[in-house]
């Protein structure tokens, strides 16, 4: 199921949490833009119905992504192996899955 960028932390943390009408164990798929090399480690908003992602890590042996899981399972306050990303491993368009358990 995807959440877009204007839903927020409240509706992810209510569905990982099972506070609001969806089921805990649904898992949640977040579409990303990964700015990499960026001054600063954050979330930037949204461009283009994405979520934009900077990281200072370059994209070299998978360094960016793994710093872009880090920073959005940080962000939507879960736990790092809860977000994996499922497909655009390669590119910056990236779409992500939170698994809350």
């Amino acid at each position: 199921m995807p959440l877009s960028p204007e839903q927020g932390r409240e509706d992810l943390l209510s569905i990982t949490f099972g506070t609001g009408s969806r089921q805990a164990s649904e898992t949640v798929d977040i579409e990303i833009r990964v700015i990499p090399r960026a001054r600063h480690n954050r979330i930037d908003g949204e461009r283009a119905g994405r979520l934009v992602v900077r990281t200072t890590a370059a994209p070299v042996d998978d360094r960016a992504n793994e710093a872009v899981c880090d920073l959005v399972a940080a962000h939507y306050g879960v736990s790092r192996r809860r977000v994996t990303i499922v497909a655009g491993h390669r590119s910056r368009d990236k779409t992500l899955r939170i698994d809350p358990g």
